[in-house]
């Protein structure tokens, strides 16, 4: 049995879903241990929990330690099972934290896998709903993996309710991704959204982020969805907002994203998905440093290599991970915080 430090590097849950995703798709039976050991509130918190028992269900695993403020896990994988998944997190957890563990494992069945999570679309540290389905789908589909996610209402901390269903197709042909430079930026897109708050507000947010684009890229077209709603016909559970803007590039798709909350100003939100937007492109390197890490263990199929704006811990913790299972994998030049080059030694 394989055995995992989940206290590694940063020692978050990403060690975790990763973990638990390849035991799922390589048959092989983990142990995790000091799970989330340096964080405030240590050991398996409820979106983590959802997670592990979503990929449970997708392979009929048995699966020991799995219950919240657990700190040990054994996780026994049986054969994924092409099946519709539902994952109910009862608070505003975030989905996309919970789609990440499962994409690569659904990938792996010999039929469509459809499911339906629900939870938190836009929520503090975790990737936007938005981001996921425009930036990470649009990557994966270049690497021969076609998946679909429809955002049917979405889920702001605290009350959550978001719900997001989609399918994933078997991936059959893995195709190697190429994402080094990119030569040009023909467009900017975006979504900017309001839920149960006035409409002004997501007006605000992508007049905001325009104007900040177009202070660096005047000649560059923008467009960016205003997403809001009658107060009578609004059927979210609480209030919240939130933009994802993102740049396509002749390569890829780069992004940024904020979220509103009460007393932060509309045109702050804006601002600030655009500024980290524009941060991501300086280096011209074409895979944002949110995308380099959500890569890696789809790269360690596909073979490739991806430039990154920025070398992160999540990226270079998904790194030891997949080494765990597979051995040497990837080679890394640059360091943590900079720009830098991840490239598939030896595909899996």
């Amino acid at each position: 049995m394989k055995v995992i430090d989940g206290s590694y590097g940063e020692g978050g849950g990403q060690i975790l879903r990763t973990a638990v995703a390849l035991s799922v798709i390589t048959g092989e039976p983990i142990k995790i241990t000091n799970i989330r050991a340096n964080r405030p509130n240590p050991g398996l918190r409820p979106q983590h929990l959802h997670g592990i028992l979503a990929l449970k269900e997708l392979c009929n695993a048995k699966v020991k330690g799995a219950e919240v403020g657990s700190k040990v896990l054994e996780f026994y994988p049986g054969k994924i099972q092409s099946k519709h998944i539902k994952v109910p997190i009862k608070t505003a957890g975030s989905i996309t934290l919970v789609l990440q563990a499962l994409l690569p494992a659904m990938a792996f069945a010999d039929k469509e896998v459809t499911f339906e999570i629900t939870g938190g679309t836009d929520v503090p540290w975790s990737p936007p709903v938005d981001y996921l389905k425009n930036v990470t789908l649009f990557a994966l589909e270049k690497m021969g993996l076609r998946a679909e996610i429809e955002i049917r209402r979405r889920g702001h901390y605290p009350k959550g309710g978001g719900i997001v269903a989609g399918k994933v197709e078997p991936w059959e042909e893995k195709k190697e991704l190429k994402a080094t430079r990119f030569a040009k930026i023909e467009s900017f897109e975006g979504i900017s959204h309001a839920v149960k708050l006035p409409s002004h507000v997501a007006v605000r947010q992508a007049k905001a982020a325009k104007q900040v684009i177009e202070k660096t890229y005047p000649n560059i077209p923008i467009n960016i969805i205003e997403e809001h709603y009658e107060r009578d016909k609004d059927p979210h559970l609480g209030p919240g907002s939130g933009i994802v803007v993102w740049a396509n590039t002749d390569v890829l798709r780069l992004g940024g994203d904020a979220l509103g909350k009460r007393g932060k100003p509309a045109e702050v939100v804006g601002e600030e998905a655009a500024k980290e937007l524009l941060d991501q492109l300086k280096s011209r390197h074409a895979v944002d440093k949110f995308l380099g890490d959500q890569l890696i263990p789809f790269l360690a199929f596909a073979g490739g290599e991806i430039w990154v704006s920025e070398i992160t811990k999540h990226l270079v913790t998904n790194i030891w991970v997949v080494e765990q299972f597979f051995g040497k994998v990837f080679e890394v030049e640059g360091e943590v915080g900079k720009p830098g080059r991840v490239k598939v030694v030896k595909k899996v």
